[in-house]
Order: C-alpha cells, then sequence, then structure tokens
C-alpha cells in the first residue's frame, strides 16, 4: 500500500465513521505496513488535507468546470490530495501527484464513471495554472477555520490571530518528559541518538525534551522501558502547576485519561505520596495503568469516578485536585484537525461548573484546586472561574508556578499556540482558606 492510499484511508475513515483523524491514521498505517519514510508521507498528507479542507475547495471552485457539491465524496477526497501536493509541498514532483491520484480514482471510484478522467484534468490544470491561480484572500479560506471559529478565537487571539491559525495547520512538536525515577534528561538524550533518534532539551521546560526525528515513537527501546512519556509542554505545566511542597501530598486528578497529568504529578512527587487518577469512562482506565506500570509507577492509582459528582472518600482530604474538564477542544486544533468545523457545545460551561463545584469539595483547607482546558473560549475558561470564585468566596486565585517566558494574569494563564510552541491551554490556580 503506498503512502498516498494510507493518507486516502484514513480520510475516507474520519469522514464515514466520524474517526478522530489519530486513530483512523494509526489503523490505516498498521494496515499498510508502511516503514518509517511511507509512513511520515501519510501523515503529512493526512493532516495536510485535513487541515487545508477549505483552502483545497477554494482552488476547486476555479479549476472545476462544474460544481463541487457534485463530486463524489471520495473523489473530492483524491482531489484535496492531489492539490495538496502540488500546491503546499515543495519535494513532490507534479507528475507524481497527478499519476498517484489517477491510480487512486481508478481503485477507489470504479462506481464513476470517469473518475480517473476527470482526476487527471484537474490536477494537470492545476499543475499548469498554480502561478496565476487566485490566491485566497479571507482568513477563512487561508486558514480552513469557519468565519464564526476565527471570530470565537480572536476574542483571546486578539492581533495574534492570524500565527494562531498558522499554528493550528502547522504540525506540533514532539514534547517528552523524561522519567526522572529511572534516568536523567542527559542521559536519555544520549540513549535517544544512540536509537538514532534526533532531540534536544526543551529550551524552557525542565525535565523536557523536544523530539524532531524518531520515526514511530513508541518503536523505541528507551520508551518500551519507560524511560520518558509524550506529552506537550502546556498540558505538563498543568499538571505542575497542582504540585505542593509537601513529599507525601495525595492529590487528585479527577478527569485523568488518557493519563499524561496523572503520571507527570507521580514522577513530580518521586514515587512518593498518592495520585488518584480518575475518570467516568471505564474502558479508558486500563491505558492509563498500562501507562503507569511501563514507567514502574507505583503511587498512582486508577479508579473510575465521575467528576462531577462528590466522592465522600475524598471530601476535605486532597492536598491539590486538578480538574482538566472536558471542553470545545480548540487549542488542540493542530492534533485533532476536525474541530475546526464544529462549534463548542451550549452545555459545557454548566458541565465544567459542575465538575469545578463537585472538586472543590475534595480540597483540604488550605490545599489547592487547579482548573485548566484545552480551549481558548472565554465562557468556558475566565467565566466559569469567574463564578465559581463568586460561588465560592472561601477560594481565592493564587501567581502560578510557570517558568519566566510565560504570560501570567493574577492566577490565569492563557498559552497561544503559535506564541509559546505549546497547545493552546488555558491554566488557573486557587488556594482554599483555612
Amino acid at each position: 500500500m503506498t503512502a498516498r492510499e494510507t493518507a486516502l484511508r484514513a480520510l475516507i475513515l474520519c469522514r464515514r465513521k466520524d474517526a478522530w483523524p489519530n486513530a483512523a491514521l494509526k489503523s490505516a498505517l498498521a494496515e499498510s505496513r508502511a516503514d518509517r519514510r511511507d509512513a511520515a508521507l501519510a501523515t503529512r498528507l493526512c493532516y495536510g488535507v485535513l487541515q487545508n479542507r477549505r483552502k483545497m475547495d477554494f482552488y476547486l471552485k476555479q479549476l472545476l468546470s462544474g460544481r463541487i457539491k457534485d463530486l463524489r465524496p471520495t473523489v473530492r477526497d483524491i482531489l484535496h490530495l492531489g492539490l495538496y501536493q502540488i500546491l503546499e509541498m515543495d519535494r513532490v514532483p507534479d507528475s507524481a501527484a497527478v499519476n498517484e491520484s489517477v491510480e487512486l480514482a481508478k481503485r477507489f471510484c470504479r462506481e464513476q464513471r470517469n473518475a480517473s478522467g476527470l482526476v487527471n484534468a484537474v490536477l494537470r490544470r492545476a499543475s499548469r495554472e498554480r502561478g496565476t491561480l487566485r490566491a485566497p484572500s479571507s482568513l477563512a479560506d487561508r486558514y480552513s477555520h469557519s468565519p464564526e471559529l476565527i471570530a470565537l478565537l480572536r476574542e483571546y487571539a486578539g492581533d495574534d490571530i492570524e500565527a494562531v491559525l498558522a499554528a493550528n495547520n502547522a504540525a506540533p512538536p514532539t514534547v517528552i518528559q523524561t522519567n526522572t525515577l529511572k534516568i536523567t534528561p542527559e542521559a536519555l538524550l544520549a540513549r535517544l541518538e544512540g536509537e538514532g533518534a534526533r532531540a534536544a532539551i526543551h529550551p524552557w521546560l525542565p525535565g523536557c525534551l523536544k523530539l524532531t526525528e524518531s520515526g514511530p515513537v513508541d518503536a523505541l527501546p528507551s520508551f518500551r522501558e519507560g524511560l520518558f512519556y509524550i506529552q506537550d509542554a502546556a498540558a505538563h505545566l498543568a499538571a505542575l502547576c497542582a504540585l505542593t511542597p509537601e513529599p507525601q501530598s495525595r492529590i487528585l486528578d479527577c478527569c485523568a485519561a488518557p493519563g499524561g497529568k496523572s503520571v507527570a504529578l507521580a514522577i513530580a512527587l518521586a514515587g512518593r505520596g498518592t495520585v488518584y487518577a480518575c475518570d467516568i469512562h471505564p474502558h479508558k482506565l486500563p491505558l492509563i495503568e498500562s501507562n503507569a506500570a511501563r514507567l514502574g509507577l507505583t503511587n498512582l492509582r486508577v479508579l473510575e469516578r465521575d467528576a462531577s459528582k462528590i466522592d465522600p472518600g475524598f471530601a476535605g482530604r486532597m492536598d491539590a485536585v486538578l480538574a482538566d474538564v472536558p471542553c470545545s477542544g480548540y487549542g488542540i486544533i493542530r492534533k485533532k484537525p476536525d474541530l475546526r468545523d464544529k462549534l463548542p457545545g451550549a452545555d459545557l460551561p454548566a458541565l465544567q461548573a459542575a465538575i469545578l463545584d463537585a472538586q472543590a469539595e475534595h480540597v483540604r483547607p488550605g490545599g489547592v484546586l487547579v482548573y485548566s482546558t484545552c480551549t481558548l473560549v472565554r465562557r468556558e475558561n475566565e467565566e466559569v472561574v469567574e463564578a465559581f470564585l463568586k460561588r465560592r468566596p472561601d477560594f481565592s486565585l493564587e501567581p502560578l508556578p510557570l517558568p519566566p517566558v510565560l504570560p501570567e494574569k493574577e492566577g490565569m494563564a492563557a498559552l497561544l499556540p503559535g506564541k509559546y510552541d505549546t497547545d493552546g491551554f488555558f491554566i488557573s490556580r486557587m488556594r482554599r482558606k483555612l
């Protein structure tokens, strides 16, 4: 199976099954048994198309004699793949993009008469005329975000809106956190280089590295031995904001799956204290358990709990609670490009408030409550926190323990993709009065 066919199969799966891109691509790559080079190309093509569908349609309108809505969905997928290679990738010969796309049309569009001829004609015209095609002028067409979503993000980004949109269409950096219970960051760096991977010490996040080349990370011996785990810098910071000085801390991560923040806390405690990793979805708990086992963590307990409900066993006993709540996810569009086509559910702030109210009861007097999301929407972030503080005057904001390069305003911080080389994230830290 070629890289282009693998990418097409993933795109079809995303469209037909409403599958997450990462899961669809992983399934297609497993089926194709692609080597490292083809896997990298298939990944680039799949995400490139998902990130640029609106832009590709902008060009298709200039290249088609008919209407886009009259195209069969798979033909449209193939045209998007071909156009992305011709218009957005410098190292792919136009002839290869055209010929491979025609072959895909022959194989996947047999029910449509002359689909391969249509693909051939459109892509050859794109190759001939790309220097004269009208470029998209609106942010919506240039970066393939809906105008409604751009308006929502602009509330946060302001003049940085274009940088945020561009970052949403870029490949996210692979940040890894050292399992300091087993190895130092410097020793891990040397180990990775010995395994053929390329990495560098993270410029402002202690204990972390940035992978620049590795192939499938889970195939590295150092990964299988539990020497590191993958976690974006912003998510790691959210976890560290829930740390307290007490070596035997009891910390609750109430919406833990897939468990990265719980792992970060367990390692930061140097194997002492207890981290309770809880989630409402029982099918996600084994993933947390297997990750903890791979890393050799003995101070992490995995439990099924509903974060919107008070647990009598936790009430008033936790030194810190991390509430990384369900959200619209607009800070991780570069990882989940299909989110750009969805507007947030109206009920999200109510759920977030319910979780925050319940988790506040688990914090001991003098303890810490951290609220975080991976979205950039005020009504899910600042407005939720501000409303909570009005309901609970026994809590107050306090400064976040962030690196100096990052912003903070009165116990709250918003990290923008494209500005800090992280996912988009909101973090707030509150202290319960004694």
